[in-house]
């Protein structure tokens, strides 16, 4: 098999000037949800720390990190900016691939072309170079590398940064080749187990792919060499897929429709501050309380019912001890938030907010429950249905099947430009609409530095 080198030389070659219309535009859109969510990740008390600690060990001003006024080097900014992309779990996605590529291959990107001075049609090379690079790995072992106890963000994200850099560095085929070889051994294991058990450490998991990514593309420009068949493997055993995953890899989606269809066109947004298993339930909860206006009080109970993978994956509840991450992979949690807020963002899912007594009371009279109905449309659909039980004993019901963000319903420009001016908070108005006019032009733009003192 040569899956590797036949994306590696793909990868190499990829120009702005023969990139289909609609994959330039989800490209900005990618941005664009990235710069949101940066703003929300910077509500939390966890997210300050690593800033802190990072910002304490100095280091030459060759990149920026964003929305914290100040510069450090270039593999601390991609860690940090990888690290805020991720921590608000309000990230990209690609759904049959389980890995949010964005805040690997994006931090990567920027930092890069800051360094070099590269403009916006650079930046749109590297971010779909980077998504490829990324998600063909994570499709090829869904769901299985999960199930095996890795988080594809970490993993496959290590190779998409590694990409982004090697695109804006020009490597030719031979030097992507070496790049997502090194890519390959310098990837970090991102334990599923942290993020199951609520450790905030999962915030960096995108920090650290594209701090390895950055590694892996400067020592292959430094003339290190790594594996030619990093993907598939050899007789040897000792290939990426050989030993992260427990079943066949398909390897086929390493290499097929190269240039024809992108991945990037399948990515998903997300609307809401929490994984995207909870959506459905958070999506149809909102619809609720914003057409039925139940008063939280007379609410005895609700009840959730989903599909397996959402019931056994974030079906659990939170306590007082449970931290952020707990809550953002807890559907309980999140329609409690849901019905007092009338809203999922930033604010609902900071260490502050999960303090709230009452809050986390409510949360306690929600029951999740597999369906086997909607288990069975699972996962040419993510369904969830919430019946909210009035203590007067009316049932008020309502399903979700597709989740906003979908590409079946998707989040456009408008959308994710409202998503950035919300996760902005208090920031400057006039600033940040030039941030999104900016992005959405983002190829006219000769130099990213302009757009980057900006954030």
């Amino acid at each position: 098999m040569d899956h590797t080198e036949r994306l590696a030389a793909f990868l190499a070659e990829v120009s702005f000037d023969t990139l289909p219309p609609e994959v330039v535009h989800k490209a900005r859109l990618c941005l664009l949800d990235y710069v949101a969510n940066v703003y929300g990740s910077l509500e939390l008390e966890a997210v300050s720390g690593v800033v802190e600690y990072i910002r304490s060990l100095g280091g030459p001003p060759k990149a920026t990190v964003l929305g914290c006024g100040f510069r450090t080097d270039l593999h601390h900014a991609a860690f940090l900016n990888g690290t805020t992309a991720e921590a608000i779990e309000a990230q990209d996605g690609l759904r049959f691939g389980g890995n949010h590529p964005g805040t690997a291959v994006i931090p990567v990107a920027l930092a890069v072309a800051e360094d070099m001075g590269l403009g916006g049609k650079a930046i749109i090379e590297a971010v779909v170079v980077g998504y490829e690079a990324a998600n063909r790995p994570a499709a090829a072992m869904h769901p299985w590398h999960t199930l095996g106890g890795f988080l594809p963000t970490g993993t496959c994200g290590t190779f998409g940064a590694a990409a982004a850099a090697a695109r804006l560095k020009g490597y030719n085929a031979g030097g992507m080749l070496n790049a997502l070889g090194c890519a390959g051994y310098l990837a970090p294991i991102s334990m599923a187990q942290q993020l199951m058990g609520g450790f905030t450490v999962k915030i960096v998991q995108g920090g650290q792919a594209a701090l390895a990514g950055l590694m892996a593309a400067g020592l292959a420009g430094s003339g290190i060499t790594g594996d030619r068949q990093v993907f598939e493997g050899s007789e040897l055993k000792g290939g990426f897929t050989q030993i992260t995953t427990r079943a066949e890899p398909k390897f086929e989606k390493l290499t097929e429709g190269l240039g024809g269809r992108y991945t990037i066109s399948d990515i998903y947004f997300k609307p809401y501050t929490a994984c995207r298993h909870t959506h459905g339930a958070a999506q149809a909860t909102l619809s609720l309380m914003k057409e039925e206006a139940p008063d939280p009080g007379d609410i005895e109970a609700v009840e959730v019912f989903t599909y397996g993978m959402a019931a056994i994956a974030v079906g659990k509840g939170v306590s007082e001890r449970d931290t952020f991450v707990s809550a953002q992979f807890s559907i309980p949690y999140v329609v409690a938030a849901c019905i007092l807020d009338r809203a999922l963002g930033p604010m609902q899912l900071t260490e502050k907010r999960m303090a709230d007594t009452s809050l986390l009371a409510l949360s306690n009279k929600v029951t999740v429950r597999m369906d086997e109905v909607l288990n069975g449309i699972y996962p040419e659909k993510t369904s969830s249905r919430v019946e909210i039980v009035l203590r007067d004993g009316r049932r008020l019901v309502r399903q979700v099947d597709v989740p906003k963000g979908d590409p079946r319903d998707p989040m456009e420009a408008d959308d994710l430009a409202d998503k950035v001016r919300f996760f902005a908070g208090h920031r400057d108005r006039e600033r940040t609409e030039r941030i999104i006019e900016m992005i959405l032009k983002l190829e006219d733009l000769p130099d990213i530095r302009e757009l980057i003192g900006l954030i």
